[in-house]
């Protein structure tokens, strides 16, 4: 991947990661680092349902609405993980 392509998935991911976190409601104190992290791999997990559901080819990436919503299932299921561990 090229320069400007990395620059470009940092920034994208940051804001479906904060897309992600402005649209499912809870209480987050998660940094900017692990926003933008969130968008990234919620893109990656918006492709792959996509994939896997047939919405997008084997070689397409996630839109800015599958990202958005694979962000919002990683984020649920990190919510979810760290209210478990939470827990005595």
């Amino acid at each position: 991947m090229e320069e400007r392509g990395i620059i470009a998935t940092v920034i994208i991911g940051f804001i479906v990661g904060l897309v992600a976190r402005f649209v499912k409601p809870g209480d987050d104190k998660s940094g900017l680092v692990m926003t933008t992290i969130l968008g990234i791999i919620g893109a990656f997990v918006g492709s792959f349902i996509g994939q896997a559901f047939g919405i997008y080819g084997p070689n397409e990436r996630a839109g800015f609405i599958g990202a958005v919503v694979g962000a919002i299932i990683v984020l649920a299921l990190v919510n979810a993980f760290n209210k478990k561990r939470a827990l005595p």
